[in-house]
C-alpha cells in the first residue's frame, strides 16, 4: 500500500468515525418538569421500561409520558393493579397515561402479560415513602409536583402547513420534529411529508402556537399555523403556495436547463462524436464555469440550503447527499480550472456538466412530483367545493340571500328545486327528494317531509320546503367529514414505522458507504483511480432516495381517505385503515344495524269472513288513540297500503294485554292471547299462525271482532333491504359475519336466518357486549364490531376496528374508528375493500422504494464493474433518483382510479348454512356497585371502566375512552350532571 493510499483510508476510517459520532452520539436529554399541578415523567419502553423507579407525591395528578420503541403482545400494556389503572400502548408512538396517586408506599407496576416490571414509590407530602428492600435497582427518576389535586386541562393541539420550499424529503420532518419535542409543554408531535403538515399536541400554559412556529423557523423552515384546518381560506392559501412553489421550481429548472445544455453538449459529442462539432470556446474550464456557476448557485440553491441546514442540526437528509455529492465534483473541478499546475496531468478533468446535469434532473424531479402530490390532496378541495355559496333565509319577515357563513342557528331556510342546502338542519313544512350521494355515496334520491333532517351541500331535486337550521359553521356534517379526513390523512399506518426506522439511518449509512466506495476505489481501482474514486463516490451520494421510502405510505393514506370520503365512508386514522384488511370477523349488533331499528307492519292473516283490508283498516283504527310503538307501526302500515281510518268511539287499554275499542259499531279486541281468552273467545284457529310469526322473529297480536277470532296481525323489527347483501358480500370476501343481540334465541336465530347469518350471539346485556367481542378476540380473531347505539360504545372500542352506523348516537361515532355516514352495511364491505385496495398500493410502494435503494446504490458503488466493467455516471444516477420518487407518486394516484363496487347477492344462493346460536352466559356479579358514566349515562362495573378519572374528589368512571375524552374536555358540565 502506497503512503497516499494509507493516508486516504486512515481519513476514510476517521471521517467514518466522526459522522458516526455527529449523528448517533448522545445529544441533550430533557429531565421530569413540573408542568403546572401535574407531575410529569417520561418513560421509555424497550425490553423493559426507563427508568423502572418513578418517585412521586401522594395526591397529586400523575401523568406519565410514555414512549413504547417496540411492537409484539408483551408490552402492549401497562398496569398499576395497586390503582385500578391500565393503558393500551401503541407500537412506536407515545401515549400518554394520568391518575392520581393516592396512597403512600412502594407498589409494582407490569405490563400486560406480567413480564416486564418496575416500581413506583407514592411519597406523602411531608417526607419520604418507605421503601424496603425488595425495591429493585435501576435508572430512577423522580417527578415532583405541589399544591392539591385539579383536573388538568387536555393538551390543546396546533397544525402547521410546511411551506413546500424547502421541504424535500422525509428527514426534513424529523428535523422539524425533533426541535418542536425539545420544547417545555410539548407532547406530542407528528409530521406527515405527504401532506406537508405537523401536528404538534401542546401546553397552552407553557408554550403557544407562535412559539411553535418560531421554532419550525429556526430549524429552516416555514410554517404556517392551520387556524382552520379544512376551512376553504386554509385550503386556498396551501394552493397558491403550491402553485408558487411549482412556479419557482419551475424557473430554477428552466435557468439550470438553457445553462447546462451548451456545457452537456461539449462534452457528450466531443467524447462520442466528433470534437469538430463542438466550438473551440466550450471546450475552455472557465466558459463551463461561467456556464454552471450560476447552476450551482441559483438552481441548487433550494437543495444546498436545506442540505446544509439538515446537517447543522446533526440529521441528515436526501438534499445533504446531493448537496454533497455536487459541492465535491463542483470544488474539484474549481480547484483544476483554477490552479491546473498543482494537478498531475491525468486529473485534471472537470465534471462541471456533470453538476449542471444533477442538479436541473434533480429540481426537475422535485417539479414533477409536486405536481402530482398535488392531486393526492384533491378529495378535502372537492368536498370543499360541494358547500353552497349563499343561502336564502327569512328574517323579519323578509327573505334575504346572505353568505352561506352568516346563516345562524334557528334561522328558516328556504329552498326551491335545484338549489344546494346550505347547512344542516330540520325541514319545517313542505316536502321534497333530495340527492344525498355526494355526502353519503348513496345514489338513489332520498324523499323528505316534514321533521326529516336535511345534511348541507346535498341537492334539493323536485319540491320546495323549509327548514330550520340545526347545525351552521364547524358543526355541520360537511365541516365533520372534513375533518376527520384531514386526521386521517395526517395520520401515521403502523407499515409505515419499517420505513420510518430506515429513513432515520438512511442518509448517514449512505454517506458511510460513500466513504467506503471511495477508499476501495483509490486504493484498489483502475487508473486514474482519484477520478473513478470521486465519481463512483458521488453516484452513491446522487442515487440514493430516501425520498421514495417517505412517500410510500403516506401518499396513498391520502388517497385511500379521500376516496373512502367520497363513498360515505369516514376513516378516522390510517392506523384504522390498515387494520381493516386483515378483519376475520365482523360482529353486527341487531337493532338499527342489521334492522331499520324500529317496528313495521309485516303480516295481515284473517280466519274470518273479514279479508285482510277490512281487518287491517279495524284494528289500525282501534291503534290509532294508542301510544304504543307496535300499535303506531299498525297504524304506518295501513296508511302505507292506502287504507282510509275512522275514529273509535270508545277505546280501553287493558294493562299488559292489549285494547278493547267500539268503532263503527263493531266491538274489537286486539292485543295478546290472554286479552281473548279472558273474553271467553277461543283462539285454536289463531295458534298455527302465531306460532309460525313468532318463530320468524315478529310479534302477533290477536285480534277478535264482535266476539269471534278475525286474525293476526304481526309487526317486527325487520331487515334493512341491503343487509342480506352485504352479509353475502362479506362472507365473500372471507369474513365470518355473526350477529349480536339482546334477544332471545328464537328471535335471534329468526332474524339471522334472514340476513344469511350463521353465528349468532343472543341474549346478550348492553353492557356485555365489550366482553363478547374480548371472547371472540380471545379465539385469534381480528374482529371489528358494527353498531350505532350508546351501549354499543363499549363493544366499538374493545374491538380491533369499530364501525359506527352514521345515523347512530354521537357516542357510538365517537368510540368508532370507521363512520358509515349513509347507515347502509354495504359500507362495510366498501371499508374492507378499500383497506385492502391501498394496502396493496403501499406494499407496491415500499417494494419499489426498497428494492430501488438496494439494487442502485451497489451499482452507483461498482459492485457490476469486476464482471462486466459497468460503471454508473452520476448524471444517469440523478434521472434515476428523480424517477423512483415519481413512480411511488404515480402509483399512489392510481388509487384515484378505484371505486366501490356494490355488492350484489348471486341468484343461485347457496343451501343456507344452519345457525348456531351462543346464549351469553349470566355474568358473576361483582361485589362493587354499579356506577354510571356522567357522559352517556351507561351503567358500568368500574372493574370493567375503559377509563376512570378522579376530579375534585369524585370518582368518575366512563365506559369508552371517548367519554373520558369529553368529560376532560368539560368537566364542570358533566361532573355537576
Amino acid at each position: 500500500m502506497t503512503s497516499e493510499q494509507a493516508i486516504v483510508t486512515a481519513t476514510g476510517a476517521a471521517l467514518t468515525a466522526g459522522l458516526w459520532f455527529y449523528f448517533f452520539g448522545p445529544k441533550a436529554e430533557r429531565s421530569a418538569e413540573l408542568r403546572g399541578n401535574v407531575q410529569e415523567v417520561r418513560v421509555t419502553v424497550k425490553g423493559g421500561y426507563v427508568p423502572d423507579i418513578i418517585r412521586v407525591q401522594q395526591n397529586v395528578l400523575l401523568r406519565l409520558i410514555i414512549d413504547r420503541q417496540e411492537a409484539g403482545d408483551c408490552s402492549a400494556r401497562v398496569v398499576f393493579p395497586d390503582f385500578q389503572v391500565s393503558k393500551s400502548l401503541a407500537a412506536f408512538a407515545t401515549t400518554s397515561l394520568e391518575f392520581t396517586p393516592d396512597k403512600v408506599g412502594s407498589f409494582g407496576f407490569a405490563c400486560g402479560m406480567n413480564m416486564l416490571h418496575g416500581t413506583l414509590i407514592v411519597e406523602a407530602a411531608g417526607g419520604p415513602a418507605a421503601v424496603g428492600p425488595q425495591a429493585p435497582a435501576g435508572p430512577f427518576a423522580e417527578a415532583v409536583g405541589v399544591g392539591p389535586t385539579l383536573a388538568v386541562a387536555q393538551p390543546e393541539q396546533a397544525e402547521f402547513y410546511i411551506s413546500a420550499n424547502g421541504v424535500t424529503c422525509p428527514t426534513c420532518f424529523v428535523t422539524i420534529e425533533q426541535a418542536l419535542r425539545d420544547l417545555p409543554g410539548v407532547d406530542e408531535v407528528h409530521g406527515n411529508f405527504g401532506a406537508n403538515r405537523v401536528t404538534v399536541a401542546y401546553d397552552p400554559k407553557q408554550t403557544s402556537p407562535q412559539h411553535l412556529q418560531g421554532v419550525i423557523a429556526k430549524a429552516g423552515f416555514r410554517g404556517e399555523h392551520r387556524h382552520e384546518p379544512g376551512s376553504a381560506e386554509t385550503e386556498d392559501r396551501e394552493a397558491a403556495d403550491r402553485k408558487a412553489e411549482q412556479a419557482d421550481l419551475t424557473r430554477r429548472v428552466l435557468i439550470g436547463a438553457v445553462l447546462t445544455a451548451p456545457v452537456l453538449y461539449a462534452i457528450m459529442v466531443g467524447d462520442f462524436i466528433s470534437m469538430a462539432l463542438v466550438p473551440e470556446f466550450l471546450h475552455s474550464p472557465w466558459v463551463q464555469l461561467a456556464f454552471i456557476a450560476p447552476v450551482m448557485a441559483y438552481t441548487g440553491w433550494p437543495v444546498h440550503r436545506t442540505g446544509w441546514l439538515a446537517l447543522s442540526h446533526r440529521t441528515a437528509d436526501m438534499n445533504s447527499l446531493i448537496t454533497l455529492g455536487t459541492v465535491a465534483a463542483f470544488g474539484y473541478s474549481l480547484f483544476v480550472t483554477l490552479l491546473p499546475g498543482a494537478v498531475p496531468e491525468g486529473l485534471r478533468q472537470v465534471y462541471f456538466e456533470a453538476v449542471g446535469v444533477i442538479l436541473t434532473l434533480i429540481l426537475l424531479g422535485r417539479l414533477l412530483e409536486a405536481i402530482a402530490k398535488g392531486g393526492t390532496s384533491e378529495a378535502i378541495r372537492k368536498l370543499l367545493g360541494l358547500q353552497a355559496k349563499t343561502a336564502r333565509v327569512l328574517r323579519d319577515g323578509q327573505e334575504q340571500d346572505v353568505p352561506v357563513e352568516s346563516v345562524q342557528l334557528g334561522d328558516t331556510v328556504l329552498m326551491r328545486p335545484g338549489e344546494k342546502v346550505p347547512v344542516d338542519g330540520v325541514i319545517l313544512e313542505g316536502r321534497s327528494t333530495l340527492d344525498e350521494s355526494m355526502v353519503t355515496g348513496e345514489s338513489l334520491p332520498v324523499s323528505k317531509g316534514a321533521g326529516d333532517t336535511v345534511i348541507g351541500a346535498t341537492i334539493n331535486q323536485t319540491g320546495a320546503f323549509r327548514f330550520r337550521a340545526t347545525k351552521v359553521g364547524k358543526d355541520t356534517m360537511l365541516a365533520q367529514i372534513v375533518r376527520l379526513v384531514e386526521q386521517a390523512q395526517g395520520s401515521k399506518a403502523p407499515i409505515q414505522r419499517l420505513a420510518d426506522q430506515v429513513a432515520s439511518v438512511f442518509v448517514p449509512a449512505v454517506m458511510f458507504i460513500a466513504i467506503a466506495t471511495f477508499v476501495v476505489w483509490f486504493d484498489f481501482g483502475p487508473a486514474p483511480a482519484l477520478t473513478h474514486a470521486l465519481v463512483n463516490a458521488m453516484a452513491v451520494l446522487i442515487i440514493a432516495c430516501p425520498c421514495a421510502l417517505g412517500l410510500a405510505t403516506p401518499l396513498s393514506i391520502m388517497v385511500g381517505t379521500g376516496k373512502g370520503a367520497q363513498s360515505g365512508i369516514l376513516i378516522r386514522s390510517a392506523e384504522a385503515l390498515e387494520t381493516a384488511h386483515k378483519l376475520d370477523t365482523v360482529v353486527l349488533d341487531k337493532t338499527g344495524t342489521l334492522t331499520k331499528g324500529k317496528p313495521a307492519l309485516t303480516d295481515v292473516r284473517t280466519v274470518g269472513a273479514l279479508d285482510d283490508a277490512a281487518l287491517l283498516r279495524l284494528v289500525a283504527s282501534a291503534e290509532r288513540s294508542s301510544e304504543h310503538p307496535l300499535a303506531q307501526a299498525i297504524v304506518d302500515g295501513a296508511k302505507a297500503r292506502g287504507i282510509a281510518l275512522t275514529e273509535p268511539t270508545s277505546f280501553e287499554s287493558v294493562t299488559g294485554k292489549g285494547i278493547r275499542v267500539t268503532i263503527e259499531g263493531h266491538e274489537l279486541l286486539v292485543g295478546n292471547a290472554r286479552l281473548l281468552a279472558d273474553a271467553g273467545i277461543d283462539t285454536g284457529a289463531l295458534e298455527t299462525a302465531a306460532g309460525e310469526l313468532a318463530a320468524q322473529g315478529k310479534t302477533p297480536m290477536f285480534a277478535a271482532v264482535d266476539g269471534a277470532a278475525a286474525g293476526i296481525v304481526a309487526v317486527a323489527d325487520t331487515l334493512k333491504q341491503e343487509s342480506a347483501e352485504a352479509v353475502a358480500a362479506l362472507q365473500r370476501l372471507g369474513v365470518e359475519v355473526a350477529m349480536i343481540t339482546g334477544d332471545n334465541r328464537r328471535t335471534a336465530e329468526a332474524i339471522a336466518r334472514q340476513a344469511g347469518i350463521t353465528r349468532v350471539l343472543a341474549e346478550v346485556l348492553p353492557q356485555d357486549k365489550a366482553l363478547e367481542v374480548k371472547r371472540l378476540q380471545a379465539e385469534g380473531r381480528r374482529v371489528g364490531m358494527v353498531g350505532d347505539g350508546i351501549n354499543d360504545a363499549p363493544a366499538l372500542a374493545q374491538a380491533d376496528v369499530g364501525l359506527a352506523i352514521g345515523t347512530g348516537t354521537d357516542v357510538a361515532i365517537e368510540s368508532s374508528d370507521i363512520t358509515l355516514i349513509s347507515g347502509d352495511l354495504q359500507g362495510v364491505v366498501t371499508a374492507i375493500a378499500l383497506s385492502k385496495a391501498t394496502m396493496a398500493n403501499i406494499k407496491q410502494n415500499l417494494v419499489f422504494a426498497f428494492g430501488y435503494n438496494a439494487i442502485g446504490i451497489p451499482v452507483a458503488a461498482g459492485v457490476l464493474y469486476p464482471f462486466t466493467g459497468l460503471l454508473l455516471s452520476p448524471m444517469i444516477a440523478a434521472a434515476a433518483m428523480a424517477l423512483s420518487s415519481l413512480s411511488v407518486v404515480g402509483n399512489a394516484n392510481r388509487l384515484r382510479t378505484w371505486h366501490a363496487q356494490r355488492a350484489v347477492t348471486p341468484k343461485d344462493s347457496p343451501t343456507p348454512a344452519p345457525v348456531i346460536v351462543e346464549v351469553a352466559p349470566a355474568q358473576p356479579k361483582e361485589v362493587s356497585t354499579m356506577v354510571k358514566d356522567p357522559v352517556c349515562g351507561m351503567e358500568i362495573q368500574p372493574g370493567q371502566a375503559a377509563a376512570k378519572m378522579d376530579h375534585q374528589g369524585g370518582t368518575y368512571y366512563f365506559c369508552s375512552a371517548a367519554c373520558h375524552d369529553t368529560f376532560m374536555a368539560d368537566p364542570a358540565k358533566y361532573a355537576a350532571a
